[in-house]
């Protein structure tokens, strides 16, 4: 019978001199999100209705377009960029396998560039390693884009998209990258909108990088001032859209109940309150309806693993540490004897979890899941020990001795891992090894996790005795700036992205869907940590965080089907000034 912690007493928590103290702003959101009341049944049914109905027709002008490829193009570009692809699968496979099979080379295609950017990119999104030759009759004799292409705004735009699909030794990509970058910025204020807007938007989150929900939000609005739009597809759009949402502040809601009951903010009060933020990530990496049960299993364990991730790195001492690391080892509620009263809460909370996840399991015979989940979770907090020994000594490792630590405590191997368990049965005890076998994508994952972590918060994290970053490793080591560690540590993060697209090409080791949560969880990274540019300063201070997340949670649109305005409730501007003046944060991954 598990111990429920809602009667575990209130823990007085040991505060001796020489703890690894952080000070964490608490959370902004309060129970704002228990209090959510669902649309009564008949209410959501109607809507339901409308939406298998709109599905139809999309459904019935995809098939009219398979005649004009540039407009069954365009028109599947639509539909995955509103957020709506997920239920058009099977009929946006069938066309890409149907194009991609009339494929043959580069003389063969048209000339548009942005027809061919187009192509490019949504063949290779799908997996299919097309050619980038086909873009080499857009070079001059010297083998340079040509200089007219300047003036083509949009075919720029399509091929600095297409760029992001590159993979190792695509030159001709890096080249396009290059030159669509310098002169989509040098042209971007003098263009009018939307056109500014999507160049705009594109430089800073190009679609290969961009969070669907986010990009789906965004891509509404502009798409309805559009007036060549579809009127069925935008009228899809906006009503599914809230319905997805709506589903989403419902789990929310159930969500934070369960972590109010627990009341960690009273009973480990150094630990962060970040379940709100974990739930955005969550939703990052998987959004669709089916995946429900995923992601509250995610959600739960990625609340768990932040508040163990406070326990080495905010909290605990080492003596309390390696009794702690031991425990997760035997996984055995016996080993409580030897924790302090704040562990031995925590460690109780945490095989109740586990037990509560093996028993939604069992239903459909998935309990071996279970297993995977505490491996990776052994294997972190090993990792975590290690660099608490370093910092509690006072050593900096060389950078191979740190990468080998910390890829594993950065979370994207175990959060990985973990996105898998609630998927259904595409998820197999076959994939579960791969995933835990360093596979490519996983490591390349990491290493953006890792580095852009660190390019981000090491300043902040030293001014706290934090153990060594990579940073201060690498300059050590090298006898270079850091100036110099961030150019190189942005090159491997975007090495790694090649990678992930490498891994993406078919024939696949896995399923698409699981490579995806790979993806996505990268994509999570990325928008949170943007090149260290500020972007990440902002969302730990709390105003980027709480548009974010008021974007991706709370903000529908409201009048979906009656014309086509948008609406945000008065919660964004809430966050923003709540959380404009907040102490910066970390996240799970800053280890």
């Amino acid at each position: 019978m598990s111990i429920q912690v809602s009667t575990c007493p209130l823990v007085q928590i040991p505060k001796p001199e020489h703890r690894p103290m952080a000070e964490f702003h608490p959370s902004i959101w309060g129970d704002q999100f228990i209090a959510y009341t669902p649309e009564d049944e008949d209410t959501r049914a109607c809507k339901e209705k409308q939406v298998e109905d709109l599905k139809a027709e999309v459904r019935r002008e995809l098939m009219a377009a398979a005649g004009n490829p540039a407009q069954l193009l365009n028109f599947i570009d639509a539909v995955q960029r509103l957020g709506v692809a997920y239920h058009f699968e099977r009929e946006i496979e069938e066309s890409l396998q149907h194009i991609y099979d009339r494929f043959h080379d580069a003389d063969d295609t048209e000339d548009d560039l942005y027809n061919i950017a187009l192509q490019f990119r949504l063949l290779r999104q799908q997996g299919y390693n097309i050619s980038c030759g086909i873009f080499n009759k857009f070079k001059d004799e010297k083998g340079s884009f040509k200089e007219d292409l300047i003036s083509n705004v949009q075919g720029m735009l399509g091929l600095y998209e297409a760029a992001h699909l590159r993979v190792h030794g695509e030159d001709t990509l890096e080249e396009a990258l290059a030159f669509t970058t310098t002169h989509l910025k040098a042209t971007v204020e003098s263009l009018g909108y939307p056109l500014a807007e999507q160049v705009a938007h594109a430089l800073k989150h190009p679609i290969r990088k961009g969070l669907e929900r986010l990009e789906a939000r965004w891509y509404i609005s502009l798409y309805q001032d559009e007036a060549s739009h579809d009127k069925t597809l935008l009228k899809l759009a906006k009503l599914d859209f809230n319905l997805v949402q709506s589903l989403h502040k419902e789990e929310l809601s159930n969500l934070a109940r369960w972590w109010k009951e627990l009341d960690f903010a009273t009973k480990l009060p150094f630990a962060r309150d970040r379940f709100v933020e974990g739930y955005f990530w969550t939703l990052g990496v998987y959004f669709e309806p089916q995946y429900s049960c995923a992601r509250r299993i995610l959600t739960k364990l990625f609340a768990m693993a932040s508040i163990i991730d406070d326990i080495y790195d905010a909290y605990g001492t080492l003596e309390e540490l390696q009794p702690f690391t031991e425990a997760i080892e035997r996984w055995d509620i016996k080993s409580i004897d030897h924790l302090p009263e704040y562990m031995k809460l925590f460690y109780v909370t945490l095989l109740d979890l586990y037990k509560e996840i093996d028993q939604e399991l069992e239903k459909y015979g998935n309990q071996y899941r279970v297993y995977y989940a505490k491996e990776v979770l052994k294997s972190q907090v090993r990792a975590y020990f290690a660099e608490a020994k370093w910092s509690h000594e006072g050593y900096i490792p060389t950078i191979e001795e740190y990468m080998l630590v910390a890829l594993v405590t950065s979370g994207s191997c175990i959060l990985a891992t973990w996105s898998f368990i609630g998927m259904g049965e595409i998820m197999t005890k076959e994939a579960f090894d791969w995933v835990i076998s360093d596979p490519k994508i996983i490591t390349a994952s990491t290493v953006i996790f890792r580095l852009m972590d660190d390019i981000t918060t090491h300043k902040f994290e030293q001014k706290r005795g934090h153990v060594a970053s990579g940073i201060e490793c690498y300059m050590k080591q090298y006898g270079v700036s850091e100036e110099q560690v961030y150019s190189e540590f942005h090159k491997q993060v975007e090495n790694a992205w090649l990678g992930i697209n490498q891994e993406c090409l078919k024939p696949t080791a896995v399923p698409m869907p699981l490579l995806t949560r790979v993806v996505n969880l990268s994509r999570v990274m990325d928008v949170i940590y943007k090149e260290g540019d500020g972007d990440f300063l902002s969302y730990q201070t709390g105003q980027g965080k709480g548009l974010l997340i008021s974007e991706a949670v709370v903000c529908g649109l409201e009048k979906h089907c009656r014309d086509s305005a948008t609406t945000s409730p008065p919660i964004i501007a809430a966050a923003h000034r709540r959380q404009s003046h907040s102490p910066r944060q970390r996240t799970m991954s800053r280890r």
